[in-house]
C-alpha cells in the first residue's frame, strides 16, 4: 500500500504541476505566440530542479500537518515557517544563478520551479492520506482539493515574491509579501485538523480561490516579458556596396569611357 500510495501521489503531483506547466506556461510558447517568451530547455530544467528541492519542503509540510493534528500549535508554526522560508530561499537562489536569473524570462522559470515544488508536496499529501486504513469518497475529494490548492499557492506565492524586472517594473510584491501570503494559505490547509472535515473543505476552498485571484491579477505581466533575442544582428555591409551592386559613385579607371558612351 505504501508503494501504491506513493505512485498515486506522484500521478496527482505531476498531473497538477505538469498540467500548469503545459497549459499555462505553454500559452507563451510557439505556436500560441509568434515567438516563445522563454527558453524551453531552461524551463524544463527549472521544473526538474523544483522536484528535488520540493522533497525537504514536503517533509516540512507533513510535519506541519502532524503537529496541527496533535494540537502542537507552536511546533506547527515552526514547521510552517520552515516551509515558507524554504520556498522563498529556494526561489531567491534560483533567480541569483547566471543560468536562470539573468534574463527577462525569469518569471517563467520561477513559476515552473515552484509548481514542481507544489507537485512534490501534493505527492506527500496524497500518499499520506492513502496510507490511512480508512479511505472515503469525501476524504479523497478533500485531498485532491488540497493538492490543487498547494500547487496554486506555490505559483501565486512565487509571483508575489518576484523582484522587479530589468526595466524596473514590479511584477509582484516582495519576498515578504509572498511569504505572508503562502503562510496564510498553508495555515488554512491545516485548519481541518482542528475543526474537522467541514472546516478542512472551507480552508482548502478559501486557499484555492485566494491563490487563483492573486494569480489572475498578476498574470498579465507574463505577456509583457520580451521575447529572447533570435541571435546577433548581422553586420552592415562595408564600403559602397548596396544590395550586391556597385555604387555609381565609384571612380572609373583612367582612360576607360563610361559604359554606353559613344
Amino acid at each position: 500500500m505504501v508503494v501504491a500510495s506513493l505512485t498515486l501521489g506522484a500521478v496527482v503531483g505531476v498531473l497538477f504541476s505538469g498540467g500548469f506547466l503545459w497549459l499555462e506556461i505553454g500559452r507563451y510558447a510557439e505556436p500560441q505566440v509568434p515567438v516563445t517568451l522563454f527558453d524551453e530547455r531552461k524551463e524544463l530544467f527549472a521544473y526538474t530542479a523544483g522536484l528535488f528541492v520540493g522533497i525537504p519542503l514536503a517533509i516540512a509540510f507533513v510535519l506541519f500537518q502532524v503537529s496541527m493534528g496533535s494540537g502542537a500549535l507552536i511546533g506547527a508554526l515552526v514547521f510552517l515557517a520552515l516551509l515558507v522560508g524554504g520556498d522563498e530561499v529556494a526561489q531567491w537562489a534560483l533567480l541569483r544563478t547566471k543560468y536562470w536569473g539573468r534574463e527577462p524570462a525569469r518569471p517563467f522559470y520561477a513559476l515552473g520551479y515552484r509548481a514542481a515544488i507544489g507537485g512534490i508536496i501534493s505527492l506527500a499529501v496524497v500518499s499520506q492520506y492513502l496510507s490511512n486504513p480508512t479511505i472515503s469518497v469525501d476524504g479523497t475529494v478533500l485531498v485532491l482539493l488540497e493538492s490543487l490548492a498547494v500547487v496554486a499557492l506555490q505559483v501565486s506565492g512565487s509571483f508575489l515574491s518576484l523582484p522587479p524586472t530589468g526595466s524596473g517594473e514590479r511584477v509582484g510584491g516582495s519576498a515578504v509579501t509572498g511569504a505572508l501570503f503562502s503562510a496564510v494559505g498553508f495555515f488554512l490547509l491545516g485548519l481541518g485538523y482542528l475543526g474537522g472535515e467541514a472546516t478542512a473543505y472551507v480552508g482548502a476552498l478559501v486557499a484555492l480561490l485566494g491563490a487563483i485571484l492573486v494569480y489572475r491579477r498578476l498574470r498579465p505581466a507574463l505577456s509583457r516579458v520580451p521575447a529572447p533575442s533570435a541571435g546577433p544582428t548581422p553586420p552592415e555591409p562595408e564600403g559602397p556596396l548596396a544590395y550586391g551592386r556597385t555604387a555609381r559613385s565609384e571612380p572609373l579607371p583612367a582612360g576607360k569611357p563610361p559604359r554606353g558612351s559613344g
